[in-house]
């Protein structure tokens, strides 16, 4: 299975990190490229442990649906989200957060996943699909860098959550 881990360092408290990382609103905003919308489940707001998102995004230009479930959430060093529904035969997305001092952050973010549709989908998975989500992942954590370390994040979280 293929596994992505990007580590990120924010100039932002961990809080308000783990909170925006987490913002539905927030990805919406950031996935605005691929369309991508929440359509059920938790579509506004902070996912937490337990809940369920539908997304509808266009990605190779065909119009999806993927549901994902927050299977691990312990604020504010880990959440995890797992595919229930999808293009995917799984996929497994961890999001850890460790505080470097009161002002900075290490996010280490880790996508593993795998297609479906045999050996035809391992060569998929390698020719186009790694790429593709390695752009689509280091665009969403520039997106998330750049409004924590700006006002940015004030237009999804409240003042007083983070």
């Amino acid at each position: 299975m293929p596994t992505l881990v990007f580590q990120t360092t924010i100039q932002a408290p961990i809080d308000r990190c783990f909170d925006l990382a987490r913002s539905i609103d927030f990805h919406v905003h950031s996935m605005a490229r691929t369309g991508e919308v929440a359509i059920a489940g938790t579509t506004s707001g902070l996912i937490g442990e337990g809940e369920e998102v539908t997304w509808r995004a266009r990605h190779f230009g065909v119009t999806q649906r993927l549901t994902s479930r927050v299977v691990e959430c312990r604020r504010p060093e880990v959440f995890v989200d797992e595919q229930v529904r999808g293009a995917f035969h799984s996929f497994r997305h961890e999001h850890r957060f460790v505080a470097i001092d009161a002002g900075a952050t290490s996010l280490t973010d880790t996508f593993t996943f795998r297609v479906p549709c045999g050996v035809l989908g391992r060569v998929v998975e390698v020719l186009v699909l790694r790429r593709y989500m390695h752009r689509v992942l280091t665009l969403h954590l520039a997106n998330l860098k750049r409004a924590l370390e700006s006002d940015g994040w004030r237009r999804f979280l409240e003042a007083g959550e983070a």
